[in-house]
């Protein structure tokens, strides 16, 4: 929602780059740092009360955003909106305690591509901007301009909530029931569990950064407005939430580490190509005289199709760990998976100041794929390392059997 909005949040409010950056990253961080205990909660009172509660109590900030007239008013309510992003550890626990093994991993990616609802807002969202009367409806109790969209929000959450308490299963499997706290929690003391964290700070951290932060990047770069910087965001968004059925599918029958593989080598390709600031070499010859040389420069064509494929290798990729999380851990993906998925979002929730700095510090706008590729580059070589440390240990016919390996 604040990737969109933000432009025009940043108008009205008179936000430096800084500022604009924090007001994704706070809602990013509230929708991180609860991901633990919800999962926890979902494992031991059922996903479907979890569910219901947290879409109704997302709803009043998300309301209240439509009112807000400061900054500082607008970083606490959205910082409180993000709680609805704890959702996702809810889900996870909620469909792998329905699913059977071998079919978890395209059903935790049909449920993982709900993303794609980020997409809708940014194909919608610039268009009921324009549609809305600035003076909204009802006298203003229906705003309008961009305090329309969080109402609608807010709207929104209520009747899921509504539908998930008539629809959703009454009698709700619970898998942490009558287990301590203590005992849901010593999955946290192996080491995989955190590789497997810093896996989906590549693949969804970065998916989160890179949703809110691109229509700035299109704006600010390639000059376009803002309809069409969501246009082209969404390009990115759809495949990088539609994707995970099939990279949940491709996980259930090849492996989630040879999925992941793919991912990581498809990601460091291409923003190692975004990351090269556009300019060119200037070459004084011996006479004093000056050439410019080996220009470089990516138009809007070949960047946003870049983009895309490091859109397709996360919605593969986000499928891929969390595959994972159920085949070593069946009897705790809620305290698991709520583990990864909170230092994940957390991810997102540093990476847009670190643009933003990076981006200060250098001065190319193309710093902000050069931070992409250095994370992406620490996974996979924690990945790369951990496989060929197993397969030095084991025999040589081992080689082609290591996804379900005990490092």
């Amino acid at each position: 929602m604040f990737g969109v909005l933000g432009i025009p949040i940043r108008d009205e409010f008179g936000l430096s780059d800084l500022q604009f950056s924090w007001i994704s990253a706070v809602a990013v961080l509230n929708g991180a740092i609860w991901r633990l205990p919800c999962g926890i909660w979902a494992d031991r009172v059922g996903g479907r009360s979890a569910f219901i509660i947290m879409l109704s109590v997302t709803a009043i900030p998300a309301f209240l955003i439509s009112r807000v007239t400061s900054y500082e008013l607008l970083l606490f309510y959205a910082f409180l909106v993000g709680f609805a992003g704890n959702s996702f550890s809810v889900g996870i626990s909620w469909v792998s305690a329905w699913w059977p093994k071998d079919r978890q991993g395209f059903a935790l990616g049909v449920f993982g591509a709900g993303n794609v609802g980020a997409s809708v807002t940014k194909l919608l969202a610039p268009a009921l901007l324009v549609i809305v009367p600035a003076a909204g409806y009802f006298g203003g109790f229906i705003p309008g301009g961009w305090r329309f969209i969080p109402f609608v929000y807010a709207i929104l959450l209520i009747l899921m909530a509504i539908a998930m308490f008539i629809y959703a299963p009454k009698k709700d499997k619970k898998p942490g029931q009558g287990r301590s706290i203590r005992s849901m929690l010593l999955p946290m003391k192996q080491i995989r569990v955190w590789r497997f964290s810093l896996y989906y700070v590549v693949v969804f951290g970065a998916y989160v950064a890179l949703a809110a932060w691109l229509p700035k990047y299109y704006i600010d770069v390639y000059k376009l407005q803002l309809r069409d910087a969501a246009l082209l965001t969404a390009l990115f968004i759809f495949p990088a939430s539609l994707l995970r059925p099939m990279g949940g599918y491709l996980s259930d029958k090849i492996g989630a580490r040879r999925v992941l593989y793919a991912t990581f080598g498809t990601m460091l390709v291409a923003t190692g190509i975004l990351m090269m600031p556009y300019g060119y070499i200037v070459l004084t010859m011996p006479d004093g005289t000056s050439r410019e040389v080996m220009p470089w420069n990516i138009g809007v064509v070949q960047f946003t199709f870049l983009i895309v494929v490091i859109g397709c290798a996360m919605g593969f990729g986000k499928a891929a760990v969390y595959k994972h999380i159920p085949e070593y851990f069946s009897s705790d993906v809620g305290a698991v998976g709520g583990l990864v998925g909170s230092l994940g979002a957390l991810g997102g929730f540093f990476m847009p100041p670190l643009f933003a700095l990076a981006h200060t510090w250098t001065g190319f706008p193309q710093s902000t794929f050069l931070v992409l590729f250095l994370i992406t580059l620490a996974a996979a070589l924690w990945m790369h390392f951990t496989v060929v440390s197993l397969l030095h240990q084991a025999s040589p016919e081992l080689s082609r059997k290591f996804e379900h390996s005990q490092n």
